[in-house]
């Protein structure tokens, strides 16, 4: 096992693996090309990174006619980066209520295909306040009976089967605010539900999330979250 975190270590390690790995976290496949642009590498460095973080299973590819995409390979890798990116975030936990400035990666963004950052936060610790989650541990979240009425009225139809529970709710420690936001089944089925209902959308060639007027007024009704 210490083999197997060292090889996981040393892929992360390098700067241009790095930069590769952090630019797939919004859940959007790129071409070799785009990332050996955004890692500074030339093609054949990049196509060096990708073997080994396919390899070390971070990344799959997929082809479509003469190009090769790329993006990570699970939501564990997702998880596993944005929670090491809290040992870089420099400044202390925020107050729940302070938010950082809208259009921002730290209000919102997406982590994967969740929503993140001030925004993620607030939603989740409001949905455990008013007992719709709980936290059963470390990883995971309960759906409560309440939770389910509230999840299925907003239009998302939640699995029933134990293994589904399992991967349903699932908490991810947010880097920039040091607590943890919703991801799992639901974490993603909700943000992809705010983007239908068009309450958010991203912003674009970034990670960062926008809320629009009626997602702000939506959520204040809803779970009286305050959008500035």
């Amino acid at each position: 096992m210490h083999e197997d975190l060292s090889i996981a270590a040393n892929l992360l390690g390098d700067p241009g693996r790095a930069a590769m790995l952090l630019s797939l976290m919004g859940g959007i496949a790129l071409p070799a090309g785009e990332l050996a642009a955004i890692a500074n590498v030339s093609a054949q460095t990049a196509s060096g990174h990708l073997a080994k973080l396919i390899e070390g299973r971070l990344l799959s590819v997929e082809r479509q006619g003469r190009h090769r995409y790329y993006r990570l390979s699970s939501a564990e890798v997702a998880d596993a980066i944005e929670s090491l990116l809290v040992l870089t975030a420099r400044s202390k936990p925020s107050d729940k209520n302070r938010q950082a400035s809208a259009g921002s990666l730290g209000h919102a963004r997406t982590c994967y295909s969740h929503l993140a950052g001030w925004l993620g936060v607030r939603i989740t610790e409001t949905l455990e306040e008013r007992d719709l989650l709980r936290a059963s541990d470390t990883k995971t979240y309960t759906v409560t009976p309440s939770g389910r009425a509230w999840i299925e009225a907003l239009g998302i139809e939640l699995p029933s089967s134990d293994l589904s529970q399992k991967k349903l709710a699932r908490r991810c420690l947010d880097w920039t605010e040091r607590r943890h936001h919703l991801a799992g089944t639901l974490g993603c089925a909700m943000y992809k539900r705010f983007n239908d209902l068009r309450w958010m959308a991203p912003i674009r060639d970034t990670r960062a999330v926008r809320v629009t007027l009626e997602g702000k007024q939506h959520l204040w009704d809803l779970l009286r979250i305050p959008i500035g």
